[in-house]
């Protein structure tokens, strides 16, 4: 009997020891891995006892028994699969609802305004996210705007420029959907906000910006040929001027030349067209403004053949209801805006406006100085003769 007891109170000691181990290991905070992190991607699928050898196996859990007890007692709170990034220590449970909560390792990617899939894929191969190629890979294929924009070449247009949250190796196929389902998404909410084409971060801006007219005229997107017209002449506007106010009178100088037969004469379509070719060398030259591409339009009239970057929200509403104005030209003004003209010859002056600031000269010259009335008296020479004389 005596054995029986000393045998039943040593079971109970082990429970209670083994289970005060159990706890001691899901509630303190634990690291067995270096200072630096470690990154533990757990596959879809996962089940409890499979992601709790991988977290002991990376140095996260004190204990592998310990996490899958406690993710079994948890049943409704699946394990999201993904890649997960561990650089402090942290107790079993902290671990199980970070899992829980597919709280994965992401890092901010920017797309900035203007920028073409040519400068995101430089990007995210610098950030050692992806080869550019892959990028490049995936949005040479069109087929995920096919239903908006059918003639569309490619995703350039549609990559629209926003700040996502990116794995450490996403998949060049997942980005370019992403990036297309939030241009769709900020296209039905441009088209849903009116139709004057105002939003709340531009106010009337577009509408206060043209001299000729404080209207401006909606274009109809209801056709794919016109969306595509609309994003084309969106990205040309996005490259031409940074300046949110100007876009409306920069959509509405290449609609009018555009209705009055001219060529657009934008330099961005035609380094767009060299960088298609991979013979764009960081400037223009005359020789490059005849280069054979469809994309020149110094040599092709109309728009090019699609979109020359990935403009933004700003862009997007200035193609969609340019200003009404009578505006064919503009030229830098050296502050980062444009003077706008109707007419080459106030255009020309324009220009020489232009170089004058380039020279740190004021603008416009200074008015001639009036000339001198001529005396009606003798000169003071003669004076002087005369008053020696009498001196004498």
């Amino acid at each position: 009997m005596k054995y029986f007891l000393t045998l039943v109170l040593v079971v109970v000691l082990a429970a209670g020891g083994y289970a005060a181990w159990m706890w001691y290991s899901i509630t303190q905070p634990y690291q067995d891995f270096p200072k630096e992190g470690v990154f533990v991607e757990l596959p879809h699928g996962a089940s409890p006892r499979y992601a709790a050898y991988l977290l002991k196996r990376s140095g996260v859990v004190r204990s592998k028994l310990a996490f899958e007890i406690y993710a079994r007692r948890h049943p409704k709170r699946t394990l999201q699969a993904g890649e997960y990034f561990f650089d402090r220590p942290m107790t079993g449970r902290d671990v199980f609802w970070k899992i829980a909560a597919g709280q994965v390792y992401e890092q901010p990617f920017t797309v900035r305004e203007g920028e073409t899939m040519f400068d995101i894929a430089r990007n995210l191969e610098t950030g050692k996210f992806m080869p550019a190629g892959d990028f490049l890979y995936a949005a040479s294929d069109p087929s995920l705007i096919r239903e908006f924009a059918p003639e569309a070449r490619t995703l350039e247009g549609f990559l629209f420029p926003a700040t996502y949250e990116l794995p450490r190796h996403p998949v060049a196929t997942e980005l370019t959907a992403e990036m297309v389902h939030k241009f769709k998404d900020e296209w039905k909410r441009i088209e849903a906000s009116g139709a004057n084409g105002q939003s709340a971060s531009n106010g009337q801006a577009g509408a206060k910006a043209s001299n000729d007219s404080q209207e401006e005229t909606p274009v109809n997107t209801e056709s794919p040929t016109a969306r595509l017209r609309t994003v084309t002449l969106a990205s040309l506007v996005e490259r031409e001027t940074p300046k949110p106010e100007e876009r409306p009178k920069v959509a509405s100088v290449f609609d009018n030349r555009i209705h009055k037969g001219m060529r657009l004469q934008c330099d961005p379509t035609v380094i767009y067209g060299l960088e298609r070719m991979g013979q764009y060398k960081g400037s223009l030259s005359g020789k490059d403004l005849t280069f054979d591409s469809p994309y020149n339009t110094y040599e092709h009239y109309g728009l090019p053949p699609g979109p020359i970057g990935n403009p933004g929200e700003a862009s997007l509403r200035a193609a969609l209801h340019p200003a009404e104005t009578s505006f064919l030209y503009f030229v830098a003004n050296t502050q980062g805006g444009h003077f706008f003209s109707s007419t080459l010859e106030e255009h020309n002056r324009n220009v020489l406006k232009y170089h004058r600031l380039l020279q740190g000269l004021p603008a416009d010259p200074p008015p001639p100085s009036p000339k001198p009335n001529p005396a009606k008296r003798k000169p003071a020479a003669a004076k002087g003769k005369q008053q020696k004389g009498k001196a004498r």
